[in-house]
């Protein structure tokens, strides 16, 4: 009797085999340098708060062997006190030789100038109903004091005159200070010229756009969450009717220099019937088109760089460039760049401001119309040569009458083939003539001896 019987298990013959559960592998981590094996144990491989450098693997810092350096509580006073406080602090001594000098830091400690008036000055320059000269001197002893911190000065200021004037703002404290501070340069100065550039009488302290200004700001800071949503839809809305406009007015720049470029004459030629052309209206024509459209494209370049608001110009230039040069062919572009070199000009400029750019694209607009002409008077002067007074002019070549060449017969069965090549088809009219083909395009047959 084994513990299955005990327990009533039924025994089985073959033991049912178990699955080993894997173990999930460890992700082995690095020691890093500079750290101990045990530190690191304890820490488990997390970051130390402060961090852990090995010296070794520092930089030394070169050092004399002649010089020793010891560190020795020493006492120093700084110069920006006015009561010689005397404090102590750990200074570095070498060869037993303490520094000399100021104290390192008392080279931070600014203060305001303040200016001083004298009593004729006041009662020359400074008489004001609204303040009087104890409250006068006390505002500027604390900015002397505080060093023209309005905001403690506001508040340790007080008014002994009346209770009226002991609410004092932060604006009256500051326009009362500026204004005495201005009135005193200006009357010292030998001339209004020579303190023309002093920061208080260009630019004078202004009370009530000081007020507005807290006041709108103050509108901001109070506003509801509601309001904001409110104010960022007007604000949307407002971005694009003007995006709109802008747009309209885009296309509408665009389309004002094809119409303009249009006059009356022009309109007058084009109406013109066909058989009354001449070979120079055809030519001033032909000339004409490629100005309209450069027109058209410096125009379309324009209303696009328009359409970006912000660009830089280069680019615009470049596309004005592209622009003007569209109509011309490869070899036209080439010879203005050419031109450009004999005129020793840049083919960029290399200051682009927005009057060098638009003299720049001038220059190249001037230089293709003149290629242009030349080009048109060149044309001209090879139809003037080359026709007799006496022939009328011709426009067009279609109803000259066709002349066939003559055939040159090297036999009879060659003529008759040309003939047969010669007459009109079965589908043909009666009144159309077949192209004749020449005698020399292909090499007749040899003759033979029957053939004679």
């Amino acid at each position: 009797m084994d513990a299955k019987d005990i327990l009533g298990i039924p025994k089985s013959s073959l033991p049912i085999p178990q699955e080993k559960k894997s173990r999930p592998q460890k992700d082995s981590q690095r020691k890093p340098d500079g750290i101990s094996r045990e530190v690191y144990a304890l820490t488990g491989g997390v970051a130390p708060l402060m961090p852990s450098i090995d010296a070794n693997q520092l930089k030394k810092r070169h050092q004399p062997e002649n010089e020793k350096i010891t560190w020795e509580w020493l006492a120093f006073t700084n110069s920006a006190r006015k009561d010689n406080l005397q404090l102590y602090h750990w200074v570095r001594v070498v060869n037993g030789t303490p520094p000399t000098g100021d104290y390192s830091f008392a080279k931070y400690n600014k203060s305001v100038d303040v200016i001083k008036y004298t009593d004729e000055e006041y009662e020359k320059h400074l008489t004001d109903l609204t303040w009087t000269k104890e409250e006068t001197d006390q505002l500027f002893d604390l900015c002397e004091r505080f060093d023209l911190r309005f905001s403690v000065i506001a508040d340790r200021f007080s008014s002994s005159s009346s209770s009226s004037s002991s609410s004092r703002t932060m604006e009256e404290l500051k326009n009362r200070y500026y204004s005495v501070s201005r009135t005193i340069l200006i009357a010292r100065a030998p001339t209004p010229a020579d303190v023309s550039s002093h920061p208080l009488v260009k630019e004078p302290y202004n009370i009530s756009q000081e007020i507005e200004r807290k006041r709108a700001l103050s509108m901001v800071l109070s506003q509801t969450k509601h309001q904001e949503r409110k104010d960022a839809e007007v604000l949307s809305e407002a971005k694009k009717i003007t995006e709109s406009r802008m747009a309209a007015k885009a296309a509408q720049d665009a389309e004002l220099p094809v119409t303009s470029n249009i006059s009356p004459e022009g309109v007058e030629k084009t109406s013109a019937p066909a058989d009354t052309a001449s070979p120079s209206s055809i030519q001033v024509a032909a000339g004409g088109a490629p100005l309209m459209s450069m027109a058209d494209n410096a125009a379309a370049a324009a209303a696009s760089l328009r359409m970006l608001r912000v660009y830089l110009r280069t680019y615009a230039l470049d596309q004005m460039v592209q622009a003007a040069s569209s109509s011309a062919g490869l070899r036209t572009i080439k010879r203005v760049e050419q031109f450009l070199q004999e005129l020793k000009v840049n083919l960029k400029p290399k200051v682009p401001t927005k009057a060098v750019c638009a003299e720049h694209l001038e220059l190249r607009k001037e230089i293709l119309t003149l290629l242009n002409l030349q080009k048109l008077l060149q044309n001209k002067e090879e139809g003037s040569y080359n026709e007799t007074p006496d022939t009328p002019k011709r426009v067009m070549d279609l109803d000259r009458t066709f002349i066939p060449d003559p055939v040159v017969s090297f036999g009879e069965r060659v003529v008759k083939r040309d003939q047969k090549r010669k007459g009109p088809g079965p589908g043909a009219g009666a009144g159309r003539e077949a192209p004749s083909s020449p005698a020399q395009s292909k090499r007749p047959r040899k003759l033979k001896a029957t053939d004679s």
